[in-house]
């Protein structure tokens, strides 16, 4: 039995808003850990919760990382949520503006 699609939209109610971003963020940070492991690739991921407490994971030290990164001057690939949006198949949009993403919702 597969998950149970869930709609992407802002949780209302505070408490469970916070338990989800807590393991959520703890999940993006795993994930994080993986990508560096498994394709020896630096990673920093910086997070801002809704009230500005600031969460971090640099698989190296961040300094060098954010460094390396003002100092990088090659074209690069770069996404925002509405790029996300557009390469998703498969995504609906619910009248109150929620998303929900398919089983074949992939990124290319």
């Amino acid at each position: 039995m597969g998950r149970k699609k869930i709609q992407i939209s802002r949780i209302l109610d505070q408490r469970n808003r916070q338990v989800t971003f807590t393991k959520r963020k703890f999940g993006l940070m795993k994930k994080a850990y993986e990508l560096s492991v498994l394709c020896d690739c630096e990673i920093a991921l910086i997070i801002f919760n809704s009230t500005n407490r600031l969460f971090q994971y640099a698989s190296t030290d961040m300094d060098k990382v954010l460094l390396k990164y003002t100092e990088y001057s090659e074209p690069h690939e770069s996404r925002t949520n509405t790029d996300i949006l557009e390469c998703c198949s498969g995504v609906k949009r619910f009248p109150s503006g929620a998303l929900q993403f398919g089983d074949s919702a992939s990124l290319v």
